[in-house]
């Protein structure tokens, strides 16, 4: 008998599995809310702290945008974006480019 996917664990199953992969990959987190988007983070997590963290707080109603950051033929980073009121995060500047994303909203 398989266990059957809660809708967040569907939704973190492709960050865990990057996560997975790239065992080396930082989780940058930043914040977003009614007065804009801090524009560093707040803290990096370490790959198998990823799907954990996010996990927790889409638990608790927030909302999360990830994006996996690459420049060049490697990807850099996680970017992990979480807010509860206020606008989605800023688009990834370049030189960056998105190699996969998701967004989760309740």
């Amino acid at each position: 008998m398989t266990k059957e996917t809660s809708p967040i664990e569907q939704f973190l199953a492709p960050l865990a599995k990057i996560a997975r992969k790239h065992r080396d990959i930082e989780g940058l987190v930043f914040w977003g809310g009614p007065d804009g988007w801090d524009a560093s983070p707040s803290e990096a997590l370490e790959a198998e702290e990823i799907a954990f963290y996010a996990e927790g707080l889409l638990i608790d109603g927030f909302h999360m945008d990830w994006a996996l950051v690459a420049e060049g033929d490697a990807p850099d980073h996680l970017r992990l974006c979480f807010w509860q009121d206020g606008d989605p995060p800023p688009a990834v500047a370049l030189p960056w480019r998105v190699d996969a994303s998701g967004r989760w909203t309740p």
